[in-house]
Order: C-alpha cells, then sequence, then structure tokens
C-alpha cells in the first residue's frame, strides 16, 4: 500500500496534550490524539474505485489485509498520530459547547497528483468528544452515509466522499427512534475523505471560549491550506475568506435545492468551512415536491431544516461564523455586508437554478412569477420533484395540449389533476408553453440541457432502505447495483428504468424512508 502521508494538521495546530480517548472538556487545542477502537471480525463489503484512484491505490491494494486492518481501526499506519478535531456548535438554534469529532477519527492525510485527501474512520470508537456516547456506527447509517456521498459528488454536488464501507463484526445497541425500544445492530465503519473536515463549529469554540490566540492559530492555518490565494493574513484576508466560504456555501445550498436533497440536521457543527457537504445522517431526498419536508424526527414539530428553509439556515450559520471571526477581525461591516450579499445573490441563483430546470435560457421579467405558480400547485398536488422535472424535458414548444400528458406519471394522484387542479395545470402549461416559444435553441438541445441539469436518478429514501433490508440478511449485491446506478444520475439507464419511479406506497410512512432519526 503506498501512501504519501502528510502530517500537516498535526505539525501546525495546537494538540490536546492528554493522548487518551477519555471523554473530557478540551481546551485550548484543535484536536486530541486517539486510538480506533479495535475491531473483533471486520468484513470489507465494498469500496469506491474512484476514490481508490484518487489517493493512489489499486483494487488489489483494496483486497489485501493491510487495507482492511487500516480502514476498520485494527492497524495504524506508521509515522502517523490519529486525532479527533474538537469543535463546538448550534444546534436546532441553541449554543451547545464542546462537540467535536465523537466516533469519526481522522487517520491521516494524503497528497497524490497534487490532490489532498484527509482520510477519516467514521465508527472508529470513542474520543474525548463523545460525550455519553460510545462512538461506534451500525451498518444502517454507513450505507446511507457510503451511498449518498458518492451520490452527491456524481451529482456535481459539492459534497465529502466516501472510501470504503466494512463491517466490524460487533453488534452495537441503538434506540433506532429514540422511543425507548433499543436493539442490536450489525456494527459498521465508513471511511470517508475530504481536503478537510474542519467545521464552521471549529472556529466558533474558541471564539466562545474567548481564545483569541487558538482561533487566529486555526484560521490562519486554514487560509495557508485551504484559501492559499487570498494571500497571507491580514485584516482583509480574513473578510475575503469569510467572504469565499459564503460563496461556497451558497453554491452547495443551491445545488441541494436543485436536486430535492434535505441535510436534515444543518447545525454549526455541520457546516463545512469549504463549502461541502458534510455528516450524512437522517438526510432525505424529496418524494412528493413539498418545502415544508423534513425528514428528521427530531425537527419534526420545529421543522427548522425542512427544505425549503436550508438557504435560510445557511445564512443563519454564516451569521454565527461572523461572529465567530469577529475577534480577529474587530469590524463587524465588511461581515454584515457579505451576509447581506448571501441574501440578494440566492435570490438570483436560485432563480437561475429554477429556470434551468425549466429549459428557460433567455431574459422574460415574467419568469419568477412562471416560477413562482409552478411551485405552488406542485405543493397542492403530489408530484415526484425528479420525475416531474426530467419528464418536463420532453415538453415541446407545439406541445400545447399535450404537456400535462408528459408529466402525469409523476403524480401519485392522478384523480387530483383531473379534478379540482386540472384547470390550475392547464393554465400553467398554457403560459410555460408561450414561454417556450422565446426560446432560440430546439426543442432536442434545451432536452439535452434539461436532462443534464434535472438527475433521471437520485438516492430515494426507499431505494436505500432496500439496500439496509438486503444486508440486514447478510445480502451485499444491492449495494453495488446502486452504487453503480448513481454514479451515471443524468444517463438514461434504461436497464435500470426500474428505479425511475415513484416511492411505493409500502415506503409512505416506514421508518428509513419517511422519518430518520439522529440515530446511528
Amino acid at each position: 500500500m503506498i501512501l504519501n502521508l502528510q502530517d500537516k494538521f498535526n505539525k501546525e495546530l495546537p494538540a490536546d496534550p492528554n493522548r487518551n480517548n477519555i471523554n473530557r472538556q478540551v481546551t485550548e487545542s484543535c484536536y486530541s490524539y486517539v486510538t480506533p477502537t479495535n475491531t473483533s471480525s471486520p468484513v470489507l463489503l465494498h469500496t469506491s474505485t474512484e476514490m481508490l484512484n484518487e489517493i493512489g491505490l489499486s483494487v488489489e491494494d483494496a483486497k489485501g489485509s493491510s487495507f482492511l486492518n487500516v480502514f476498520t481501526g485494527n492497524e495504524i499506519l506508521p509515522d502517523t498520530n490519529p486525532y479527533a478535531m474538537c469543535y463546538g456548535g448550534h444546534q436546532f438554534g441553541n449554543w451547545a459547547g464542546q462537540l467535536g469529532d465523537g466516533r469519526a477519527i481522522n487517520l491521516c492525510e494524503i497528497e497524490h497528483n497534487n490532490k489532498n485527501w484527509a482520510l477519516q474512520l467514521k465508527g472508529a470508537g470513542r474520543t474525548p468528544y463523545s460525550r455519553s456516547a460510545d462512538g461506534l456506527a451500525v451498518l444502517r447509517s454507513s450505507i446511507r452515509e457510503y451511498l449518498c456521498s458518492e451520490a452527491m459528488y456524481h451529482l456535481g454536488v459539492p459534497t465529502t466522499r466516501a472510501l470504503s464501507l466494512a463491517l466490524t463484526g460487533n453488534e452495537v445497541l441503538r434506540d433506532v427512534m429514540y422511543n425507548g425500544n433499543p436493539a442490536y445492530e450489525k456494527g459498521a465503519i465508513v471511511c470517508r475523505s475530504a481536503e478537510s473536515f474542519l467545521r464552521f463549529g471549529s472556529f466558533q469554540i474558541f471564539a466562545a471560549r474567548q481564545d483569541k490566540k487558538t482561533l487566529k492559530i486555526l484560521v490562519d492555518y486554514t487560509i495557508k491550506n485551504h484559501f492559499s490565494h487570498l494571500g497571507e493574513p491580514s485584516k482583509d484576508t480574513y473578510i475575503n475568506f469569510f467572504k469565499e466560504v459564503a460563496q461556497r456555501s451558497l453554491e452547495m445550498v443551491i445545488h441541494w435545492q436543485r436536486i430535492g436533497f434535505v441535510h436534515g440536521v444543518m447545525n454549526t457543527d455541520n457546516l463545512s468551512i469549504l463549502g461541502l457537504t458534510i455528516d450524512y445522517g437522517p438526510y432525505g431526498w424529496l418524494e412528493g415536491y413539498d418545502h415544508g419536508w423534513t425528514p428528521n424526527t427530531t425537527d419534526r414539530g420545529q421543522k427548522r431544516y425542512r427544505y425549503g428553509s436550508q438557504p435560510e439556515m445557511v445564512h443563519w450559520n454564516l451569521f454565527q461564523l461572523a461572529n465567530a471571526l469577529y475577534p480577529i477581525i474587530e469590524d463587524a461591516a465588511p461581515l454584515e455586508s457579505i451576509l447581506k450579499t448571501f441574501a440578494t445573490q440566492f435570490r438570483s441563483k436560485y432563480l437561475t437554478m429554477m429556470k434551468s430546470k425549466l429549459g428557460l435560457f433567455e431574459e422574460n421579467e415574467g419568469d419568477s412569477k412562471l416560477v413562482h405558480d409552478l411551485e405552488s400547485i406542485l405543493q397542492e398536488t403530489e408530484t415526484d420533484m425528479t420525475i416531474f422535472f426530467r419528464s418536463l424535458s420532453g415538453v415541446t414548444k407545439d406541445d400545447k395540449e399535450k404537456g400535462l400528458n408528459k408529466i402525469s406519471n409523476a403524480f401519485y394522484e392522478a384523480s387530483d389533476v383531473q379534478n379540482t387542479l386540472k384547470s390550475k395545470w392547464e393554465k400553467w402549461f398554457m403560459e410555460y408553453h408561450n414561454r417556450l416559444k422565446q426560446e432560440s435553441f430546439t426543442d432536442t438541445q434545451r432536452q439535452t440541457k434539461m436532462n443534464a441539469f434535472n438527475p433521471k436518478y437520485v438516492l430515494r429514501n426507499y431505494m436505500a432502505q432496500l439496500v439496509i433490508d438486503e444486508a440486514d440478511k447478510g445480502n451485499y449485491e444491492l449495494i453495488e447495483e446502486i452504487y453503480q446506478l448513481l454514479k451515471k444520475p443524468y444517463e438514461e439507464q434504461v436497464e435500470k428504468e426500474k428505479w425511475f419511479a415513484k416511492r411505493p406506497e409500502w415506503a409512505r410512512h416506514k421508518v428509513g424512508c419517511s422519518m430518520l432519526s439522529c440515530s446511528s
């Protein structure tokens, strides 16, 4: 196994002097050295061939015992010091103090083909930040993280990646719905990868503790290693750093809205400083188009992190990051200006995104209303988001009377459309056809552009649950089938057409499909 190991994180940032995994408050330190918990009889279930290539390994390397042992916590690579990161965060709007990597352990950093990758085991045991938890993960949540991170990458969404998925051979006790019914589940570990796993909360913890010295060290480190194009640290550099974080975060959430992804737990400790989608917990994909939907049972009453509020929540989290950076900038005005610009840019970028989903590329002052009217009627009719927008590309400029038929397969209850809402849909399609005639692209050209923007295949909740159900029985073949499907989400893949389908009725209220918890 050939790895070009880096140790920059460990050398440049202050470390916790206590080298053990005991739960504690960690001060004036960005991370703590830890040792992964040994696993009893690990079994490798799947590896991402693309990620193997990214870090300079082959499929043959992944078949070796050394790979299995390293990526299940039983072997530490030479000249490395695994560590867990210290951070805080706002959880559901409330400051939670120290959080940190409670079940994630960073193994090393790798440089290959001029790219840097941090490799991290999720579910590798207790760390100083585990609080009362065991630091482990179960197969159920590990499958969801493994498949979704790779699916998001191929959808074109900024995201962390996944290298491997393995069983630990140990059982883990979990109360899936927090309803007093714990049960043992198969333990698992995912190795995930990213340029960095730094979060908004990584900076918040030091600001909250008024530890300006460590805060500045961390910000300077982040700029040097991940935003070096901004120049040497200075007040202006810190401001431009925050501006770029805001821009990257905006790009990320626009992508979420484009594909119907709901993160589910957008606490400040779950927002990447690099604008990557991070921490795949109780996420979900819109089935019926509903701005008020959230998959997280913990958020069921408040719906703070519902689909339609995700941009607003990113903005709120950026406000908290601005507060954390203020002690080293000591000037609120430029931070406030960046936050104001975020809100303005979102409205513009969101409209452009929605127009692209509709195949509208020319300027027209009526487009905002056309989008608004569509979103309203989509929520009145239980309409599958993915199927609707994918099928819409088949509507032509001359299909004035047939547009509704082209997307009829997206409706869960066809009778709703035929009765009370038919006139609304017919009115909208009349306006849409009139607008299409103003486009210079031919129908074929427009369809190609729309199909490159609107995916045909996403990791629907019921699909992930089918994989989990099979894996619980010891059948792991479906992992590979879904993994391969999601590598080409914009292609027709006619032989896999069965996955281009609405949520089956059995999944409407099934745990893991319609509702999820943070339990993993």
